[in-house]
This record gives C-alpha cells, sequence and structure tokens, in this order.
C-alpha cells in the first residue's frame, strides 16, 4: 500500500478518454496516492495549465507537478508535442513524466523516450493490472524517487 506523503505538487493527468482517465483515478485513490490529480482532456489543456496560459492564466508556474501522466493520442496537442514543449522549457525540463498509454507502437516508444519521456507504460487492459501499474508507477515516481532539487 502506497502512503504518499501528501503534497502541495499534484499529479497531471493528461488523458482524453473519460474512462482511462475514471480507472486511473480509481486506481490512484485505491493505491492511497495522496498527491492531489489535475486531469487535462488534451494537449493544449495540459500546455496550458503547464505554462499558466489560456483558461490556467495566473496559476502560479512555479510550482510543477510532482510527475506528469502523459496518454500519446491527444486531440488538439499531441502527447509527444506535449513532452517536446515540456522538456523544451527550463521551468519544467525535469518533471519527471510517465507516458502511459494504449500504444504498442514500436514508433511511439522511441519517440516518448528521444523527447525525454522518463518512463513508458502500457496500459493493462485488466483492471486489476492497471491498478497494479498505477501503484508501481506511483511508488516509484512518488515515493522512491529523489527528484533534483528546486531551482525555485
Amino acid at each position: 500500500m502506497i502512503n504518499a506523503a501528501a503534497s502541495d505538487k499534484a499529479i497531471l493527468l493528461v488523458e482524453d478518454n473519460p474512462d482511462d482517465e475514471a480507472l486511473t483515478l480509481r486506481a490512484l485513490r485505491r493505491n492511497n496516492i495522496a498527491n492531489a490529480v489535475v486531469v487535462a482532456r488534451d494537449g493544449a489543456e495540459a500546455l496550458d495549465w503547464l505554462f499558466g496560459t489560456g483558461a490556467y492564466l495566473g496559476r502560479d508556474v512555479t510550482v510543477s507537478p510532482a510527475l506528469v501522466l502523459l496518454d500519446l493520442k491527444l486531440p488538439k496537442v499531441d502527447g509527444l508535442e506535449v513532452l517536446r514543449r515540456l522538456r523544451a522549457h527550463p521551468a519544467t525540463r525535469l518533471v519527471p513524466v510517465v507516458i502511459l498509454t494504449t500504444s504498442r507502437e514500436e514508433q511511439d516508444r522511441l519517440q516518448g523516450y528521444a523527447h525525454g519521456t522518463n518512463s513508458y507504460v502500457q496500459k493493462p487492459v485488466d483492471f486489476g493490472e492497471f491498478v497494479e501499474a498505477v501503484k508501481q508507477v506511483g511508488l516509484y515516481w512518488l515515493v522512491l524517487n529523489e527528484p533534483p532539487p528546486s531551482t525555485n
């Protein structure tokens, strides 16, 4: 059981499929991951949240997410472009990003790593396996991993 310390740093979940969003949120709760979760339903919304633009104008962008869970096949701006822009910006280039996708395409995995993802996880179809995968991701990135020192 994960007891991730409650944090002022949220998890940014970038997911356009409502069913996958609900499953991910349920899996996070089931595994006692205490971080708040911000959901962006397309790549443009994710970028707006990350950089404090559009609907998120005025958001304190000095507070980066603890983790980004990023789908690849997104409307408006695809996940690889979100990743590319995130890595290109000094304030977000070190934020942990886990691609969490149904894609089985080798090219997607290669491009994900080429653009700087920290991890690539295929979403299991079975709910129990999905919960376990989210647990392992949360355990590693939110509890065990030592992030770089803050530059703020």
